[in-house]
């Protein structure tokens, strides 16, 4: 029996932006790159192609017969969102003969504070800057609980790493936005404040922030890393446990199926 490597789906944010959209494809080929042996697709939820049941009717029409959903949220830790729990209950229904799992998000990981240091600096060196005194980390939203939390101790894990203090900042208005953050760090006496953007790519969420933060006179913003080699490590980490799944299942079969071969 040959076994084939499940399909991967990356499941992103819709986006009107043309720029946020061609960086996600970016990524999409860069895993695909580094992993030839197994289809890689991504899938964006709202009304921006190519969505869920597109991707999908292509890997069923290649008989694809197992996929396994890696949600694209850098501040979920656990819960995905409302649309991924949708799109995966819409692909059981309509495609009952694959087999799917959903990984968890890749959530705002200790890795990525790495990849936040690169990007700022990038984003230090093009604007001639010298000099920080404050920092703000800025997240699409607070995630879910465990994303939060986790949210909250990244900021303390990169403060203590350049000894400097770091505000989270988010843009769904359950906290501090950006702007604000900024504004605290500077009543507490800083004034060469830069952001660090915990953000997959320049979508019209990210520009909003961006505008915002040079608007309070932030000295430098990065830019989204959604191409970043980490990131990918991430994702194919979230993706080969929940593979696991799908291959406990397919073993379980095959146990079942042995058993009543010895019966006969």
């Amino acid at each position: 029996m040959i076994m084939t490597a499940p399909a991967l789906i990356v499941v992103s944010s819709g986006t009107g932006e043309s720029r946020a959209a061609e960086a996600m494809l970016k990524l999409r080929k860069r895993l695909q790159m580094s992993r030839g042996d197994m289809d890689v697709s991504l899938a964006f939820l709202d009304t921006c192609p190519p969505s869920g049941p597109q991707v999908l009717s292509v890997l069923a029409a290649r008989g694809v017969n197992e996929v396994v959903f890696v949600p694209a949220e850098l501040s979920r830790a656990v819960e995905v969102s409302d649309a991924v729990t949708d799109l995966m209950h819409r692909a059981q229904a309509a495609y009952p003969q694959i087999r799917f799992a959903l990984a968890r998000p890749i959530g705002p990981a200790v890795e990525l504070l790495n990849v936040l240091d690169d990007a700022l600096r990038v984003a230090l060196h093009d604007a001639h800057c010298t000099e920080i005194d404050g920092l703000v980390l800025s997240a699409p939203t607070c995630g879910d609980v465990r994303g939060s939390a986790l949210l909250s101790r990244r900021a303390r894990q990169w403060a203590a790493h350049h000894k400097l203090p770091v505000h989270v900042a988010v843009a769904d208005g359950h906290g501090l936005d950006v702007g604000q953050a900024i504004r605290g760090l500077r009543s507490a006496g800083r004034r060469h404040i830069a952001v660090g953007s915990l953000w997959l790519a320049p979508d019209e969420g990210w520009i909003a922030q961006q505008e915002l933060a040079l608007a309070n006179e932030a000295v430098a913003v990065s830019a989204p890393f959604c191409s970043h080699e980490q990131l990918c490590d991430l994702i194919l980490a979230r993706y080969a446990f929940a593979a696991m799944e799908l291959l406990t299942d397919e073993m379980l079969g095959l146990d079942e199926a042995l058993a009543d071969a010895v019966g006969d």
